[in-house]
């Protein structure tokens, strides 16, 4: 069930405890990760969006076991060296 708030309600809870949490899209919560190795300390086999495929070369076999997260991606995309969906992809 969604609720609408009035300006009114808003304003009455912000008096009463001075602070107004809002919670949005998944995208405003996932973490933004200071480099690889910090990311595969939680995600050991690498991050990746919906539909992604690890992209290789030769005969050595794709990462498939990624954490698939849009929203994680995203916010850690600086991180895919090769642009294939697929960041800090680790066996």
């Amino acid at each position: 069930m969604r609720q609408r708030f009035t300006a009114a309600v808003i304003a009455g809870l912000l008096a009463a405890t001075g602070t107004i949490v809002v919670t949005g899209p998944a995208e405003a919560a996932a973490k933004k990760y200071k480099n690889c190795t910090e990311l595969n300390k939680t995600y050991k086999h690498g991050v990746g969006r919906k539909g992604a495929k690890d992209k290789v070369r030769g005969s050595t076999k794709p990462v498939t076991n990624f954490k698939v997260s849009t929203a994680l991606y995203n916010a850690n995309k600086k991180m895919d060296r090769d642009k294939d969906g697929v960041a800090c992809e680790k066996r």
